[in-house]
């Protein structure tokens, strides 16, 4: 795999960009088994004095057994040519099938942490917190809570702190 490795502030793109309109991946192994899932909520910043992303997960992804089985998961990000790919692992349960071997993705190893060799961006993440969206703490006059949550399966954030960051050269 021909990766460089950069410091979180040496990234380039918009994250608005790069999360909410092209996506991630979100990764992690467990049990030897590794699964991922298609992600458009999340963001990058600082807390606790570290560099962190926070990702949201809903209760019924396959992909949140993996994430809460282990300290560490990925989030990976990928060219336009992917956006298929990308699609169909965010609407397919690795529950049901092998949605990865569908895809053609090579998975791989970052740091020990699964992701895939087609990643033009990868990062390794090791969490910190997590907590479930309380509904209680909607403040008023928003309506999150009523368009985002007409079933009631509320996220858990995750928030992670940034290990490694690898950029294909």
């Amino acid at each position: 795999m021909n990766y460089h490795t950069l410091k979180p502030e040496e990234i380039s793109g918009n994250p608005f960009v790069r999360i909410g309109k092209q996506w991630m991946l979100v990764t992690a192994e467990k049990e030897g088994r590794i699964n991922t899932m298609t992600a458009s909520w999340g963001g990058v910043g600082v807390l606790w004095r570290k560099n962190v992303v926070f990702v949201f997960i809903r209760p019924q992804r396959y992909t949140k057994e993996f994430v809460d089985a282990g300290e560490r998961f990925t989030l990976s990000f990928y060219g336009e040519e992917y956006r298929k790919a990308l699609s169909y692992l965010g609407s397919v349960s690795g529950r049901d099938e092998d949605k990865i071997g569908k895809t053609g993705l090579t998975p791989c190893q970052f740091d020990g942490v699964p992701a895939f060799e087609e990643a033009q961006l990868v990062f390794t993440c090791k969490k910190l917190y997590a907590q479930e969206i309380d509904p209680k703490a909607f403040l008023p006059g928003n309506d999150c809570n009523e368009a985002c949550y007409p079933q009631k399966d509320y996220h858990t954030m995750y928030v992670a702190e940034i290990e490694s960051v690898y950029e294909k050269e």
